[in-house]
């Protein structure tokens, strides 16, 4: 327990500190712009590349593992979708609601997570997790905003532009574009200089503080303000169903490495992604409520990744 208290309260406090100077420091919230740019663009990518370029290729080639991960989050955005359309949501609103209970914060909180609690080896893990969900992500939601019919930003495409926006979301994603360059490295087995490997060591070290920090400061400035009553089951949805989903999937997988389970399931442990509510924003739809799950999720998973980690950590110590 000391273990497990020892890896998540420096990492949760850190959001906690994000929070508390977001509620202190009335800052508006355009000032988190050129954080989020330097996090996105410029920290985690250089943490990327510092673990993957060094990593033996053969380990990218994880075609069942990918299946099955992905698998389990598209088991679970179905059922959330479904039940969306049960209570009679329209498409826009049920697809905000089935990334709810879905896409969680893969980018920010993940790697930090896993690095700090299974070490260098859920580096491969976390940036494959990463790079197909939110290419999964960025296929489905235009897609299904696109048969919206009180949609205006997907009424005015074609499907040449719909697929065209697909397409540049998924290969100019700065993670995605680190990941590929990554992998081209390891395949050249090549290495960048001394002076810039430590430029990247030292953009790579300040990838989670920034990352946690950043998303406590959203949290601050996005108040809750009322509970929506999709919370019941989004929530617990997000927090336990999807981890369990992805856990028994991935155990079907015979010499999956430990690091390797542990760590997708870590990802899909994780809390709802703020970015379903910049989603929610750009399509003008379910926007308080989206902003109101990935608030109460976040709360809610500093218990539930704790106990998660509490029994990998004693699971690894078998």
């Amino acid at each position: 327990m000391f273990e497990v208290l020892g890896l998540v309260l420096p990492l949760f406090s850190l959001i906690l500190l994000g929070y508390l100077s977001g509620r202190w420091k009335k800052i508006p919230v355009e000032g988190l712009a050129w954080l989020n740019y330097f996090i996105i663009y410029i920290s985690l990518p250089a943490l990327f590349f510092q673990l993957l370029s060094k990593t033996p290729l053969e380990q990218f080639a994880q075609g069942q593992f990918l299946l099955y991960s992905t698998g389990a989050a598209v088991i679970v955005f179905l059922l959330c979708y479904a039940l969306a359309k049960l209570r009679r949501s329209d498409t826009a609103d049920a697809t905000i609601q089935a990334l709810s209970g879905t896409y969680g914060n893969i980018g920010y909180l993940g790697p930090p997570l896993a690095l700090a609690a299974f070490g260098s080896g859920a580096g491969v893990p976390v940036a494959l997790v990463f790079c197909v969900e939110n290419a999964l992500y960025f296929i489905i939601t235009p897609l299904l905003m696109a048969l919206s019919s009180r949609n205006n930003v997907s009424r005015q495409r074609g499907w040449y532009k719909t697929l065209w926006h697909i397409l540049r979301s998924i290969f100019t994603h700065p993670f995605i574009v680190a990941t590929l360059v990554s992998i081209a490295a390891a395949w050249a087995q090549w290495q960048p200089p001394t002076a810039i490997d430590k430029l990247l060591g030292s953009l790579a070290a300040s990838a989670a503080p920034c990352a946690l920090f950043a998303m406590g400061v959203t949290a601050a400035l996005r108040p809750l303000k009322r509970v929506p009553v999709e919370a019941i089951y989004l929530v617990p949805i997000k927090l336990i169903l999807h981890p369990i989903l992805a856990y028994s999937l991935l155990s079907l997988i015979p010499d999956l490495p430990q690091t390797w389970l542990l760590s997708a399931v870590l990802m899909a442990s994780l809390p709802t992604a703020t970015n379903v509510f910049v989603l929610a924003q750009q399509y003008d739809c379910w926007q308080q409520r989206a902003s109101s799950i990935v608030v109460l999720s976040t709360l809610f998973s500093t218990v539930t990744i704790t106990l998660f980690l509490m029994w990998a950590v004693g699971l690894q110590s078998q």
